[in-house]
């Protein structure tokens, strides 16, 4: 049956294509039509010269004879050869159309194709979808359709939608899993995300609202915070987004591949953006040795500890650098770091006892305190 419907749609598309060439044409024109009108405007050129006596008798015979000889050459040469040139063209194009086109695609599926490879219906498909996306998205939608209040379908849905760019369909499937199971932080993150993107990367009322409830259910998050900081920017409260840019890369991990962006939010808010590694210097330190990677780091921690030194009224510096060495494993200059930042940000403020607070996370000890302020290393009270 496959190799008739082959044979069926070829004959058709080669019907298709020779039919202008089949056509018959009842009065085809010759190469030279243009001469033989030239010529027979001459000819009644020389009447009218001749009616109005500007040419005598004998030289309008000679003109007309030659006029006339012109005339028959180029009818005569014109005629013939152009209908021998159509018959070839044409009988050359219907070889090629019906031979070699048929032949070539024969030879292509052949080489390429799977001729021995038996018939398998949909539904034989969607049973055994194996690794194919694309049957196991049918396969899902398929279920959903019968079973549309199954809220861990339209859960395991939603993000392969958005990851596809199907944002119509991917904010349907999270509205429904919200609906169905409830809120969660990851559904109401993915539902904002989704409204997002598909209002070219604005946080629209709807999205901030589903970020904020995701914040609520699990502070913290450096999605949701990116996102309320921008609607915050996006709606022209600059200091507040400021402070919460700032704030998210105080507690961003050491190498976080979100922080640069976050950087960048904080310069356009009229903030002081830490200057961090490069592109280039990211996809060296990915081909680096260990020990060079390490001395890598260890020298752009070195630089923001110099700049600091130069700047101590930096507060989220203090904080980047302290949960640096934290992460370098070295906690003497961990401690270092608390105690000058301490000196600038006393205990007693609210600056002072952030950086209390995450040096207690860290594990990092500032030495004795001594009347509100951190005491020098290796005095005690």
């Amino acid at each position: 049956m496959f190799w008739i419907v082959v044979a069926i749609l070829t004959a058709a598309v080669a019907i298709v294509l020779m039919y202008p060439l089949m056509r018959k044409t009842e009065a085809p024109q010759t190469r030279r039509d243009g001469e033989v009108a030239v010529y027979r405007d001459q000819l009644a050129e020389l009447d009218r010269e001749r009616a109005a006596g500007l040419i005598g008798k004998t030289e309008a015979e000679y003109a007309r004879a030659e006029i006339g000889r012109r005339l028959l050459a180029a009818a005569d040469a014109g005629e013939v050869p152009a209908k021998e040139i159509r018959s070839r063209r044409h009988n050359l194009a219907v070889s090629l159309i019906t031979v070699l086109l048929p032949a070539l695609g024969l030879c292509l599926y052949i080489w390429n194709g799977s001729p021995e490879t038996p018939d398998m219906p949909l539904e034989a498909r969607l049973e055994n979808p194996g690794n194919d996306m694309n049957l196991l998205v049918a396969r899902a939608e398929r279920h959903l359709a019968q079973n549309p209040e199954d809220g861990g379908g339209w859960d395991v849905l939603a993000p392969i939608y958005f990851k596809t760019q199907r944002l119509g369909d991917a904010e349907l499937a999270y509205r429904n899993a919200l609906r169905i199971l409830g809120p969660s932080a990851e559904r109401l993150t993915g539902l904002g995300e989704t409204l997002v993107a598909g209002n070219d990367g604005v946080v629209t009322d709807a999205a901030r609202d589903a970020f904020a409830a995701a914040d609520r259910l699990s502070p913290g998050n450096p999605r949701t915070r990116f996102y309320l900081a921008l609607a915050l920017e996006q709606s022209g409260k600059t200091e507040e987004a400021r402070s919460a840019f700032d704030a998210l890369a105080a507690d961003a991990p050491a190498g976080a591949p979100w922080l640069p962006l976050v950087q960048e939010h904080i310069a356009r808010t009229g903030g002081k953006a830490e200057t961090g590694p490069t592109a280039a210097d990211v996809a060296a330190a990915k081909d680096m040795a260990p020990a060079d990677r390490q001395a890598m780091i260890e020298g752009m921690v070195a630089s923001l500890d110099a700049k600091l030194k130069e700047n101590p009224a930096d507060f989220q510096g203090w904080m980047r650098l302290m949960r640096a060495y934290s992460v370098l494993k070295n906690d003497a200059k961990a401690g270092e770091a608390l105690r000058a930042g301490l000196q600038a940000f006393p205990p007693q403020g609210e600056q002072g006892r952030q950086l209390l607070a995450l040096a207690k996370e860290l594990g990092v000890s500032a030495g004795p305190i001594r009347n509100g302020q951190a005491a020098p290393q290796g005095v005690t009270q």
